[in-house]
């Protein structure tokens, strides 16, 4: 399949999948090189950002001084933490919340860099053109946001995606079996080193099946503590990496490999890849209702959203 062209095309009437989105991305950045970000520009940032992208400022700043929050928490940590000399800003869209953090760094004299996927990032307006740091990316379904933080990801760890894309297809895809609609409930696991994407993982199931479909993701360690105190007959263990000799029934047990050099860009891919071969076996919950929810979110922020994020 040719992804981008699948990317540069769709429709709101045939909306791609999770893993044909990925697969898009890992084109596009084998293409386009990603900027470079200076993470020493400032001696303890507060890195923020919502849902996934605060998750991406977490790996992206891991092993600095950082300190990190998203649009629940940013204020907080402004007046509690006087050692805050500026103000790292992660949207994929430089809007919502984006603007009002921006204003608020504004306000309290602090200098902020946006990282964004969006050249007129209302953001932008606020911290200064000079200020602002635009990642390339894929047109994409709403909430998809695969190639926009993929991109911020692999400007720090430097990841290969055309490999990527390569493990995925020799490596990956074969495992996956065409049973997955059989189960009702998910179980993910990760290595202890990539506890920081299990979030991305959670929220992405949140996104494509809502309370439709039970999923959890922990590492083989956090596992061990209560977790599967209650089973289900059904529910699929999937262990990346690491493998899982311990939890659910052998039946029910399902390794995906990770590649030996593996960072977070690649278990972000991978992960993602595998969640949208579930989508694709699973009734089209997302499709069937993203339009609507568009259109709500639209009156909840007073803006214009649309299905389709250009």
């Amino acid at each position: 399949m040719d992804y981008l062209e699948r990317i540069n095309t769709f429709t709101e009437d045939n909306l791609p999948d999770l893993d044909e989105v990925v697969m898009a991305a890992l084109d596009l950045f084998a293409a386009h090189p990603v900027p470079s970000i200076d993470r020493a520009q400032f001696k303890r940032p507060l890195v923020v950002g919502s849902g996934n992208a605060a998750l991406t400022g977490q790996i992206m700043f891991a092993g600095t001084d950082a300190v990190f929050a998203d649009e629940s928490t940013y204020l907080a940590k402004l007046d509690t933490i006087d050692s805050i000399d500026g103000v790292v800003l992660i949207s994929a869209s430089g809007s919502k919340h984006a603007v009002g953090i921006a204003e608020t760094a504004r306000e309290r004299g602090l200098p902020t860099l946006l990282l964004t996927n969006n050249a007129d990032a209302p953001a932008k307006e606020v911290v200064g053109e000079e200020n602002t740091h635009v990642f390339p990316k894929n047109r994409e379904p709403y909430t998809y946001n695969t190639s926009t933080y993929f991109g911020l990801i692999t400007s720090v760890t430097g990841e290969n995606p055309a490999a990527i894309k390569e493990y995925i297809e020799t490596e990956v895809a074969p495992l996956v079996p065409d049973t997955l609609a059989a189960h009702e409930a998910f179980y993910l696991t990760v290595p202890d080193r990539f506890d920081t994407v299990r979030g991305m993982f959670v929220t992405k199931f949140d996104e494509l099946f809502g309370p439709q479909l039970m999923n959890r993701v922990f590492t083989l360690e956090q596992t061990k503590h209560a977790k599967t105190v209650i089973p289900h007959e059904t529910e699929l263990f999937i262990s990346f990496g690491d493998e899982n000799t311990m939890f659910g029934t052998v039946e029910n047990r399902l390794r995906i490999p990770l590649p030996d050099n593996a960072g977070f860009g690649a278990i972000m891919m991978i992960g993602y890849y595998v969640i949208g071969q579930i989508q694709k076996q699973k009734p089209p919950l997302y499709k069937d209702r993203i339009g609507a929810y568009v259109q709500e979110t639209s009156a909840a922020f007073g803006t214009n959203l649309s299905v389709i994020v250009e």
